[in-house]
């Protein structure tokens, strides 16, 4: 089979972060998930619109935001902020209160490809999964990490959506 949209693909873009929220710096990290996401899709036959949230680092919001994406049937969210260790840190805690099948594999490439260069890349708890149709992604807050981890991502991105929906590719 042809590797070809089947439907328009929605997607949520959260970022998660106390100062961008109240205004005291730009989220650099969301809005460049979203350029990178627009710039990908501009190359595929994928119709997509991209939903985009900006959110303090607080656990009820991002968790009324994925119930509210997967009841959407929301086919991708991405996530950024909240993966590191520190006290304010808990968006794949909040994930794991989903039920999510987790894709461990692509998380882990990514920790051990650019862990190698630096060290503190092995700190991120970011996680990859799929909770009932929609692919989630847990990522860092920072942007340069985000750059990273979407040049992965994207390699497997439209497959994972042919697979959620049972259309084999191969």
């Amino acid at each position: 089979m042809k590797k070809e949209a089947f439907k328009d693909l929605k997607i949520r873009v959260i970022t998660l972060s106390d100062r961008a929220s109240q205004g005291i710096y730009p989220d650099k990290s969301g809005l460049l998930i979203k350029e990178i996401l627009e710039n990908y899709f501009s190359t595929t036959s994928w119709k997509y619109q991209i939903e985009y949230n900006l959110i303090p680092d607080n656990e009820a919001q991002l968790t009324d935001l994925l119930l509210k994406s997967t009841q959407n049937k929301e086919d991708i969210v991405i996530t950024t902020g909240g993966t590191g260790v520190g006290p304010r840190d808990f968006t794949p805690e909040v994930i794991k209160k989903f039920p999510v099948k987790e894709i461990t594999g692509i998380m882990e490439n990514i920790r051990t490809k650019y862990g190698s260069e630096k060290p503190n890349a092995l700190l991120s708890r970011g996680i990859a999964g799929v909770i009932s149709e929609t692919q989630i992604y847990a990522l860092p807050g920072s942007a340069k990490a985000v750059n990273e981890y979407m040049t992965e991502i994207l390699k497997t991105l439209e497959h994972l959506v042919f697979m959620i929906h049972g259309i084999d590719i191969h």
